[in-house]
């Protein structure tokens, strides 16, 4: 917005000249994120506790949670307007990009805030139902892809896609397949998350470091002379998400103030959903649909954490009668909590191993 009020006053004042730079407005949209976060959080919280709107703690989980029943839950609504506000005040109202991007993130918030609202306003302890929501899910990225088959936001194929350390190749998804690999990479990404909000500050301090990553390789695709110079795909406008990674990463800090331990309010599926998808969006927009496996590393080995030992413990039961495990607990963070690391440890060396994926993911722009 203060893109298309300010800039035409550049003939003005020179002053005006900064909001054509992305890396100026990028600057501003993560600094109104988390001033933003900072003023709107205590009112949610305040809310939320006057609504009772409390977390319900699975019984089976690690007894070290109990304590946290009751805690606010659905303090996902402050990363969703941390993101989306500063994205329309700071980035260009005409860019698809970041339109496409902002609208999956409020669409899948909208879904994990029906899931919060089911539970813990409603009291049905299960939620929306997981295959509803795992539908829901997929139907966004279903339209996502088919968006992007109708109207193509560059000269590449909407098929094509980059491969990490490679420069000359890349991958072409078999045109029928495009748009289920689309809702494949966002649904996945959306459960990640989800998966691997069990701890405070957890999935608040990855997404923030996945986001600030994400903005750089925005940039970068955006400018024709970066591009060129290390390979990457050139799409043009692409560089206006870095606003919206921007505005994300100040969202997930400004919601961890309030979110690490111990929690004065938890993200729930509002937020979790919400950050998985704005994740998985800007990595099909990007073309980087594999680099993302690399940058939400952590979120992967979560996820797998959970197939692994679930099929594990199906097979073992079918064969022996009696299901093993291979993990103490799932996800993963879990299982550390199990052996007898302390909450705030475990997340702290999740988020530096965070800070070590989105690093090998930044060095595939030199070995290529």
């Amino acid at each position: 917005m203060l893109y298309h009020l300010l800039f035409p006053l550049a003939d003005r004042h020179i002053l005006f000249n900064l909001f054509q730079y992305i890396t100026f407005r990028a600057a501003g949209a993560m600094v109104t994120a988390l001033v933003l976060a900072f003023l709107v959080g205590p009112m949610v919280v305040r809310r939320l506790r006057q609504m009772k709107v409390g977390e319900v703690v699975r019984l089976h989980g690690p007894h070290s949670h109990l304590a946290k029943a009751g805690t606010p839950t659905m303090g996902g609504l402050i990363i969703l307007l941390s993101t989306l506000v500063p994205t329309l005040v700071w980035a260009r109202l005409d860019n698809a990009y970041v339109l496409v991007a902002a609208a999956i993130t409020a669409a899948l918030g909208a879904l994990g805030f029906f899931d919060d609202y089911l539970k813990v306003v409603r009291h049905q302890p299960r939620g929306l139902v997981g295959r509803y929501k795992l539908v829901g899910q997929f139907l966004l990225g279903v339209g996502l892809g088919a968006f992007l088959l109708w109207v193509p936001l560059s000269e590449y194929a909407p098929n094509h896609t980059t491969l990490p350390f490679f420069k000359d190749w890349r991958l072409v998804v078999w045109a029928p397949l495009f748009v289920p690999f689309v809702a494949l990479v966002l649904t996945a990404s959306s459960n990640a998350v989800n998966l691997s909000d069990g701890l405070d500050g957890l999935a608040s301090g990855l997404s923030a470091i996945a986001a600030a990553t994400f903005g750089v390789f925005a940039y970068l695709t955006g400018r024709v002379d970066a591009s060129a110079y290390l390979g990457l795909f050139y799409l043009p406008g692409s560089g206006e998400l870095t606003v919206f990674c921007a505005a994300l990463a100040g969202a997930g800090l400004g919601f961890l103030w309030f979110n690490c331990h111990p929690a004065q309010v938890f993200m729930g599926d509002t937020g979790s959903l919400a950050l998985g998808g704005a994740l998985g969006a800007v990595a099909v927009l990007l073309k980087a649909e594999f680099l993302l496996v690399i940058v939400g590393g952590v979120f992967v080995l979560e996820a797998l954490s959970v197939i692994v030992q679930t099929s594990w413990f199906k097979v073992t039961r079918r064969r022996t009668g009696q299901g093993r495990r291979i993990f103490r607990m799932a996800p993963l963070h879990h299982h550390f909590e199990q052996i007898g690391w302390p909450e705030s440890k475990v997340v702290v060396r999740f988020w530096i191993l965070g800070v070590l994926c989105a690093l090998i993911a930044l060095s595939t722009l030199k070995i290529r």
